[in-house]
C-alpha cells in the first residue's frame, strides 16, 4: 500500500505518454497462472499496439520458439516507442502493486506465466507454481531478458529451494539497482 501511495504521481503521467503514443487502453490485463495454478488477471501499463496478443503466435513461430514456456519475441514489433522505454526502466510493472495487495503476486519470485506457457512446462518447471508469483526475482536481476528458459528456470528453482527473507531484501534491492540503471538486457 506504501509503494502505491508513493508512485500514485507517476500513473496519470504515464498514462498520458501512453494515450499520446498510440491509441488503445492504457492498461493491459492479462491471464496469468499463480502459486497452485490459480488464474489471476495481470494488470500492466500497455507498452505494445493493442491487437499484440493476436501477433504473438505467428512471432514465436517465425523466430522458432513457439515450444519454449518463455514467450519472448527478439525485436519485438508490436512494442509501441514509449513501451520500449516503459519496459526498459520496468515501469509498465508498476501496475502489478495491485496485484500484490489483492495477495495473488508477492514482490519477489519467479515471473508467472500466461496459461499456453505452462502447457509447456515439465515436472521440474511445475515446481515454479509453488510459489506466489513475484513482481521481481532472482533471474530478473541476473540477466532479464537475455536470459534462455532454462537459465530463469535454474534461478526460479534456486529461489524457491533456498528461500529466505534476506534474499529478498537483497533482490529487492538489485531490482531498484536494475531499474535505475537498466542493462542492455532491459527490454
Amino acid at each position: 500500500t506504501l509503494a502505491i501511495a508513493l508512485i500514485a504521481p507517476l500513473f496519470p503521467l504515464i498514462a498520458l505518454l501512453i494515450k499520446l503514443d498510440s491509441p488503445g487502453p492504457v492498461f493491459f490485463k492479462q491471464k496469468r497462472l499463480g502459486m497452485g495454478m490459480r488464474e489471476f488477471s495481470m494488470l500492466k501499463f500497455r507498452s505494445m499496439i493493442p491487437d499484440a496478443d493476436d501477433q504473438l503466435a505467428s512471432l514465436l513461430d517465425a523466430q522458432g520458439t513457439s515450444e519454449q514456456p518463455l514467450f519472448k519475441v527478439t525485436n519485438d514489433p508490436r512494442i509501441t516507442p514509449v513501451g520500449r522505454v516503459l519496459r526498459k526502466y520496468s515501469l509498465d510493472e508498476l501496475p502489478q502493486l495491485f496485484n500484490v495487495l489483492l495477495g495473488q503476486m508477492s514482490l519477489v519470485g519467479p515471473r508467472p506465466q500466461r496459461p499456453a506457457e505452462v502447457a509447456l512446462y515439465d515436472d521440474e518447471a511445475h515446481r515454479r507454481l509453488r510459489v506466489k508469483p513475484g513482481m521481481s526475482g532472482l533471474w530478473q536481476v541476473n540477466g532479464r531478458s537475455a536470459l534462455s528458459w532454462e537459465d530463469a528456470l535454474r534461478f526460479d528453482l534456486y529461489y524457491i529451494e533456498n528461500w529466505s527473507f534476506t534474499q529478498d531484501i537483497i533482490i529487492l534491492f538489485r531490482t531498484v539497482k536494475a531499474v535505475v540503471a537498466p542493462n542492455e538486457t532491459a527490454h
